[in-house]
């Protein structure tokens, strides 16, 4: 009579739980890109970037706390989602009107570079028996822009995460190594400021390496090595699209027909930011400076968190026996790259 009936407690709903948890793991690449971003600020951090810090953040709490599987979900979409959106903002680097007037000698260049790059890379690493998925990607990653490269390559080649972020992090190490030497060595070549500004900018791997590598040769050197290097950026599109026939031929059927590629529609996005950086921005619409700079920095910290989700998926013993030989077949082809181009400035 008197005894009270206490209610049912109430069940969280699973579909709330798995948002906050989708939450959860994006906050956590957050967290780890800011840690990443703070370590690049520290004196000899500061040369490898914050995208090699993150990933080796994120090897490090793999290795040492496992992969935090509750977060999957979240960390799985800034591995791949905000991967995507990182290279769609890319595209406002590139001005391809400033390459189509300016850059166009430079571009014959830069079309050497990659093929020379990727067909090297590749025999050297069949030479060594490397792995074959990395060699791939650090050769596209050497010939075109780095760590942005290997982003959009990678899904195109049907690459693992491990893979992706073993190459993203050899590239972000090795062409830091090649723009310090680029700098100590600069004041014995015997060429021009300019000359040399081309010779960065056609050969190191990255922009922020050439920027590295440039800066101390003036400001005009600067300008025509960030022009040479932003040629090879706009070869990234039609090489996607290469890639893309090279997969689909490569991977047939039993019919003999080629297996469905899926089409990589941030690269329509990559393409459209590009012409909008081009012909809209400074045309129609004004941006200032500090916006551009902005969105730049903002471009940086997202594909840094998604270094976080593909750096959670690198075990050390695949890093050990699986990125020595491609490491070294890399490190063969830049210094060639390096040595040959030289003499073509």
């Amino acid at each position: 009579m008197g005894e009270s009936i206490e209610e049912p407690k109430k069940l969280k709903s699973p579909l709330r739980n798995s948002k906050l948890l989708w939450l959860s793991g994006i906050a956590f690449t957050f967290f780890i890109a800011l840690l990443g971003l703070g370590l690049s600020e520290i004196s000899g951090f500061n040369r490898i970037g914050p995208l090699a810090c993150s990933i080796i953040i994120a090897v490090i709490y793999r290795q040492i706390a496992g992969y935090p599987e509750k977060f999957r979900t979240g960390i799985e979409f800034s591995a791949k989602k905000l991967l995507r959106f990182a290279i769609i903002l890319y595209g406002l680097r590139l001005n391809i009107d400033v390459i189509f007037n300016q850059g166009l000698p430079l571009l014959v260049r830069d079309i050497g570079t990659v093929t020379f790059a990727i067909v090297v890379m590749v025999l050297i690493a069949k030479w060594l028996k490397a792995d074959t998925s990395i060699s791939l990607l650090l050769a596209v990653g050497t010939g075109v822009c780095g760590a942005a490269a290997i982003a959009a390559i990678s899904p195109i080649v049907k690459a693992k995460e491990e893979d992706t972020a073993i190459g993203v992090g050899i590239i972000a190490l090795m062409g830091t190594l090649f723009s310090i030497i680029y700098t100590l060595i600069r004041p014995i070549l015997p060429i021009s400021n300019v000359d040399y500004g081309i010779w960065s900018g056609i050969s190191l791997h990255e922009i922020a390496h050439v920027a590295l590598a440039g800066a101390p040769a003036g400001e005009d050197a600067l300008a025509i090595a960030l022009l040479a290097k932003l040629g090879r950026v706009f070869l990234l599109i039609p090489l996607c699209f290469i890639f893309m026939y090279w997969m689909k031929k490569r991977t047939k059927d039993k019919t003999g027909r080629g297996a469905k590629i899926d089409f990589p529609w941030f690269l329509v996005g990559f393409i459209i930011m590009s012409l909008i950086g081009s012909y809209v921005f400074g045309t129609y619409i004004t941006v200032s400076p500090a916006v551009m700079d902005g969105i730049s920095k903002t471009t940086t910290f997202v594909l840094t968190m998604a270094m976080i989700g593909l750096g959670l998926n690198v075990s050390l013993q695949a890093l050990r026996t699986k990125a020595m030989r491609p490491l070294i077949a890399m490190t063969m082809t830049s210094l060639l790259l390096s040595i040959i181009s030289y003499f073509f400035v």
